[in-house]
């Protein structure tokens, strides 16, 4: 069987796919803890960004929403497709658009930490009582050596 996975954006405005995405964030927070937000404010959030998706055979298996100031709001990547570097291909199309690529993190979220450090993210912060529950956050900010090069070897570009 051929898999297709497609690259597709939803520019700020529009929401194509904000319940797919809500679904797929809702999946991996039920499986992991991770990614938890009022629906509200993911919707809300989700139609200011611009949506990254990654979309094999017309299902979502990726997203990375984005501010027009380059901060990354939501990164997911559905559980079966992990592995395949979709996350580093989001990153790096992220990075394309802006001159700086941030975002926050968990800091008990040691598979997030690990990916950004991978990728040359920097912790620039922590800050307490960061997210809704009382839990806190790493400020974290890509580094900008060679930046372009190091994502473009990650995926093969």
């Amino acid at each position: 069987m051929s898999v297709n996975v497609e690259k597709r954006t939803d520019p700020p405005g529009e929401s194509d796919y904000s319940t797919a995405a809500w679904e797929l964030k809702e999946q991996i927070r039920s499986a992991e803890g991770v990614l938890r937000q009022r629906r509200g404010f993911f919707v809300d959030a989700y139609r200011r960004s611009t949506a990254h998706l990654l979309v094999e055979n017309d299902r979502l298996v990726a997203f990375a929403s984005v501010r027009r100031d380059g901060y990354i709001l939501f990164l997911a990547v559905h559980p079966d497709h992990r592995g395949r570097g979709y996350a580093e291909r989001l990153v790096a199309d992220v990075a394309e658009d802006h001159r700086s690529v941030t975002c926050h993190a968990r800091t008990t979220n040691r598979q997030a930490l690990g990916f950004y450090e991978h990728l040359g993210f920097e912790v620039i912060r922590r800050i307490d009582d960061y997210y809704e529950d009382g839990g806190d956050a790493y400020y974290l900010k890509l580094g900008s050596e060679s930046l372009r090069e190091r994502l473009s070897g990650f995926v093969g570009r």
